[in-house]
């Protein structure tokens, strides 16, 4: 039986997270970076969005096999209930179920945080992405035609979104990642963990 294990990210899961997100903008235009960050950089990304956002990772019988957070979506106050997602599984680790998880969690950790809307911006076209996000119910709400440039070619981007509150005439305030009891984040994660096992049981890498 695979050994799935969902957790929370830490700066030592760095270079491992790094691993799986490199191929990505070396080989794709899913992520509109041209350069792998360094190691440092990379380092300060986690700690900055994990201080007041989920971070997590998955690993499969030990190694890294994808990772996902939310961040700030919009700095002006007004828009502090919002929330971007960004989820990566490892190539050799698609269709297991892996991203749906990662997602899963996210959701349902910023729920706790007191989020309203979910955003999710996506090269297009990009089906499998696109399936995930309805699979969700996120709607798509605009495009950017032609707004990225990579490898030669312009790319469109669609925004996605999903509403996840009630949308109070008094919302209430944000609470940080740090704010929620471990083991409630632990309890949602590893009932994420199990919905993977289903999946990837007979698995090779």
């Amino acid at each position: 039986m695979a050994n799935i294990i969902i957790r929370q990210a830490t700066e030592g899961d760095a270079a491992e997270i790094l691993e799986i997100y490199a191929p990505y903008i070396k080989e794709t235009n899913i992520t509109f970076e041209y350069e792998v960050p360094t190691l440092d950089d990379f380092k300060k990304r986690i700690q900055e969005i994990a201080s007041h956002y989920p971070y997590i990772v998955c690993l499969l019988d030990g190694k890294m096999v994808g990772y996902a957070y939310a961040h700030r979506h919009m700095e002006r106050a007004a828009y502090q209930w919002n929330a971007e997602l960004s989820v990566y599984v490892a190539k050799d680790c698609l269709r297991l179920g892996i991203g749906k998880a990662l997602y899963n969690a996210l959701i349902e950790i910023l729920k706790l945080q007191n989020v309203q809307n979910l955003y999710a911006i996506v090269t297009y076209p990009n089906p499998n992405s696109e399936k995930m996000h309805q699979y969700f119910g996120f709607q798509t709400i605009g495009i950017y035609p032609k707004t990225g440039y990579k490898f030669g070619q312009w790319i469109d981007v669609i925004w996605l979104e999903k509403s996840i509150g009630e949308h109070e005439k008094n919302p209430k305030p944000l609470v940080s990642i740090g704010e929620i009891s471990g083991e409630v984040i632990t309890n949602i994660l590893d009932k994420c963990s199990a919905a993977i096992k289903r999946s990837a049981n007979g698995y090779t890498r």
